[in-house]
């Protein structure tokens, strides 16, 4: 079982390694949390071997081989495309595609956001908008900054529920730095034990502007299995989701605004219950995002058994700087993740 000292306290923590599932500790005020390493898909095979990279169509010969995930008839047969109206006007999908970097500004290890110092993260964010609209020019990139503003804590802490919300001269900071390069801004909410019902009323002040969109990570809702964040993998159900997409559309109505993107995030089966059960609203756009990290070959499989094999809306991929390519693994390129069908149109780096 590894162990890691939080800074300053001297605490030392140990982190289980769950089944197929290992979760990375990051520290922030305590104890914060990276996204865990994909679950392993069950028929997982080498990396080398092609079997574990590639799928075939049952159409006409000659066969065409699809690496996974790209496969347009296995998306076919889960029910892509989804069946819903046009985007209402102002919306940004899917006519744009953004391009997020995640983390928070107190934390050096949660992501790129805060991992370099303002300036530099911003320059950085600006060359991968630049890389994804030369892979793509048919679609222009939306640039954005997802900031974790309520991150799950190793410890209850003065609430008792083992999160920490982020002061808002915090949440502010990050909000002016997205506007000096005409990005939105993300705020993502990692629960701990609290309920989603009780904290996402809290940032109405910040989700009434048009520029400002809302992630949720059941990685870090802890409240159905009453474990501490980091000894197992949470869960939202889609009751859940439907409550903050409902939150979503009350405000849009209620201050006159654009559609809202819903980023959702997902690496496990478990993470999402009841996926069918969600219900798309008219003004509110969600983005099913596979944001575990691993090989390449791991990350393709978790892409189509939990975002592909079970169709919401529109989906996300993130990618890891270096906890995917900490084992020698390449981090994957947007001319790569564009075969995908269907193709994200949410890219997270972290």
């Amino acid at each position: 079982m590894p162990r890691m000292k939080s800074p300053g306290s001297g605490a030392t923590v140990a982190v289980p390694v769950l089944a197929r599932v290992a979760l990375a500790v990051v520290a922030l005020f305590g104890l914060g949390f990276w996204s865990g390493e994909v679950e392993a898909a069950k028929k997982a095979k080498p990396k080398a071997a092609p079997a574990a990279q590639t799928e075939e169509t049952s159409g006409e010969q000659p066969k065409v081989k699809y690496g996974v995930g790209e496969d347009p008839e296995f998306a076919r047969r889960h029910g892509w495309p989804v069946n819903m109206p046009p985007p209402p006007p102002g919306a940004i999908l899917p006519e744009k595609r953004i391009v997020a970097y995640y983390g928070n500004p107190q934390s050096k290890r949660m992501g790129a956001l805060g991992e370099y110092p303002k300036d530099e993260m911003l320059a950085r964010l600006k060359k991968e908008v630049a890389r994804w609209e030369k892979a793509d020019p048919s679609k222009p990139v939306q640039p954005a900054l997802h900031l974790v503003a309520v991150v799950a804590q190793g410890e209850p802490g003065k609430a008792g529920l083992y999160r920490m919300v982020m002061p808002d001269h915090i949440v502010n900071m990050v909000y002016d730095w997205a506007k000096e390069i005409n990005a939105i801004l993300f705020i993502d909410i990692q629960t701990g034990m609290d309920n989603i019902r009780n904290i996402l009323p809290r940032f109405e002040w910040l989700l009434k502007n048009p520029d400002v969109h809302l992630g949720m990570d059941p990685e870090f809702n802890m409240g159905p299995s009453g474990r501490r964040p980091g000894t197992k993998i949470g869960t939202y159900d889609a009751a859940d989701i439907n409550y903050a997409s409902q939150f979503l559309q009350n405000l849009v109505e209620k201050y006159q605004l654009p559609p809202k993107v819903f980023v959702v995030h997902r690496f496990t089966r478990k993470m999402v219950t009841n996926s069918k059960q969600i219900i798309l609203r008219p003004n509110v756009q969600i983005v099913m995002n596979m944001d575990g990290w691993g090989a390449p070959w791991l990350k393709r499989d978790s892409y189509r058994d939990y975002i592909v094999a079970e169709p919401v809306q529109f989906t996300g991929f993130k990618l890891f700087y270096h906890n995917d390519t900490k084992k020698g693994d390449p981090l994957m390129t947007p001319e790569e993740i564009l075969r995908f069908v269907p193709t994200p149109v949410y890219i997270q780096y972290q």
